[in-house]
């Protein structure tokens, strides 16, 4: 927690409770169902939360803005940035009942009141969203075509991959030509070795 206080030394009473609560929740649910790679676990607030938090660095989210989390896993980012942001609505959604269980009792345990949460595969949601977020879930021209039901002509997807992303790029430019991409590397906000690679994409529709 140290690491997440360091980058983000603002945090409420609240805010830090919550988030130093997420390590002991996911060692234990993670002995039952592994939805977080056990060699990760040693490392759990920098692969994981700080990874998740790095979209605070370049979005605000706003009160009552509507934020679909497509492949939620178990539950990053949606879950951290929840934490963080308290008045924004924040829907996780997986197609994995088991992760989509993990992710459920850790919201309960934590009582975020702004998070919903859906066992389903993420280009069936229909319901326009403002935002919306993906850590590593799949190529950018297919996310925006699989979200085209949730997107309207005023959203954003910002999502978190790692590694060269200039073919990735101009595919996607290619056939959406309104799009807006903006990159950003996670080196520049985090000295971890872990985000040397890591970029943060935010797409403008």
């Amino acid at each position: 927690m140290e690491l997440i206080r360091n980058y983000f030394p603002n945090l409420t009473t609240d805010q830090d409770n919550k988030l130093s609560a997420l390590k002991v929740l996911y060692t234990e649910w993670n002995n039952k169902i592994n939805v977080v790679s056990r060699k990760d676990m040693d490392q759990f607030y920098c692969n994981h939360v700080l990874h998740s938090l790095s979209i605070a660095k370049i979005h605000s989210f706003k009160v009552n803005e509507n934020v679909l989390d497509i492949g939620t896993g178990g539950g990053f980012p949606g879950i951290p940035l929840a934490i963080i942001f308290p008045q924004t609505k924040f829907h996780l959604v997986d197609s994995i009942q088991k992760k989509i269980t993990v992710v459920s009792e850790v919201a309960n345990s934590l009582e975020l009141k702004n998070v919903s949460i859906t066992n389903d595969r993420f280009e069936h949601i229909k319901k326009k969203h403002d935002t919306i977020i993906s850590r590593a879930v799949a190529p950018a021209n297919k996310l925006v075509r699989l979200t085209k039901n949730s997107t309207s002509k005023n959203s954003k997807h910002i999502f978190l991959k790692g590694g060269d992303l200039v073919d990735e790029k101009k595919e996607l430019l290619q056939k959406y030509k309104t799009l807006k991409w903006k990159e950003s590397r996670l080196s520049d906000f985090f000295s971890e070795k872990f985000f040397e690679t890591k970029k943060v994409i935010k797409l403008n529709y």
